[in-house]
């Protein structure tokens, strides 16, 4: 019913700079939190950074100070600006919405996963 298509993923390198989207396919939705997650090989999926309907935002300690996450309302589009990327930051990168079925239920959509490789 919903598709959130992720864009902005690829190879840099350590240092280097990347900037993930993220919209959602429909209008006139009501979007509760958006987020990022990221899942490396062998390792369990992990909350990379969350962006509240208020702006509120919640980091993980490995990417505090280098990674931003925003938000456009209008456009439903959330963004993950991420600077200063290390090797271990290489994972796949899913992008997350809590979407408003009505007044009362929410549904958790989750992107298709988009490639972020760190490597010099």
């Amino acid at each position: 019913q919903v598709q959130l298509l992720e864009s902005g993923g690829g190879l840099v390198q350590p240092g280097g700079s990347l900037r993930l989207s993220c919209a959602a396919s429909r209008r006139f939705l009501r979007i509760n939190t958006m987020g990022w997650y990221r899942q490396a090989p062998g390792k369990e999926r992990e909350l990379v950074a969350t962006i509240g309907s208020g702006d509120t935002t919640n980091y993980a300690d490995s990417v505090k100070g280098r990674f931003t996450i925003s938000r456009d309302n209008a456009k439903n589009t959330v963004f993950l600006q991420m600077n200063s990327l290390k090797s271990e930051d290489t994972a796949v990168y899913y992008c997350n919405a809590v979407i408003m079925r009505d007044s009362f239920r929410a549904d958790n959509w989750w992107g298709q996963g988009t490639q972020v490789t760190v490597s010099s």
